[in-house]
């Protein structure tokens, strides 16, 4: 176990509290954690990619002109790839982009993450991010407080805390997540990481 400090939403020290040396104090692995993310970003991708060879294009089933006697290179289609309006030579295809890792490195990755993250002072608990109703006014005086302002920020919230979601969602370099939805990228596209004291010991009981 580590202290940690915790802050309130005005930038105040409050506490400590003991993080997981298991999850919050390891070395981290670099290339599990580069694995595990290019496996996540590569998923998100759509895979509707599409072109049109020289079978679908339309036109071209004709022989433009005889085989020999004409001084030209031979020719058997007018949509070959080296025809203007000819098809696409090894063109993308409509394709699943998804890879998969196991949950070992899963896991694996998001403790290397955190562990990165209070290593370089990335890490900001705080006692109570919860929102009595949606304020973007409110969110924006949070972050100038932690010393926060025009630094990419990811949030970490409890799942259905509906007000802090709304409350900062919309604020530029500000990313927001429920807890379930974390992952390894999430994690470490930011300059600092925000969450409760609770999702801290949350996350180091199902990582551990």
């Amino acid at each position: 176990m580590s202290k940690y400090e915790i802050k309130n939403t005005e930038g105040k020290k409050v506490g400590d509290t003991d993080l997981s040396a298991d999850v919050y104090g390891i070395e981290p692995n670099i290339p599990v954690v580069h694995q595990v993310v290019t496996c996540q970003a590569a998923s998100l991708r759509q895979g509707t990619h599409s072109t049109k060879n020289r079978h679908e294009v339309s036109g071209g089933g004709v022989k433009p002109y005889r085989q020999k006697g004409t001084g030209r290179a031979r020719q058997g289609s007018i949509r070959a790839g080296q025809w203007t309006g000819g098809g696409v030579i090894f063109g993308p295809t409509p394709r699943s982009h998804a890879r998969r890792v196991n949950s070992k490195m899963v896991k694996l990755a998001m403790r290397s993450v955190l562990s990165g993250k209070v290593a370089d002072s990335e890490l900001v608990l705080v006692d109570n991010l919860e929102f009595d109703t949606p304020s973007t006014k409110q969110a924006v005086a949070v972050l100038k407080a932690l010393g926060l302002e025009n630094k990419r920020v990811t949030l970490l919230v409890p799942d259905d805390d509906i007000n802090t979601y709304l409350s900062f969602r919309n604020l530029k370099k500000v990313s927001i997540f429920g807890v379930s939805e974390a992952t390894t990228r999430s994690l470490i596209d930011n300059a600092a990481l925000v969450m409760s004291a609770d999702i801290a010991k949350q996350l180091g009981e199902v990582l551990a």
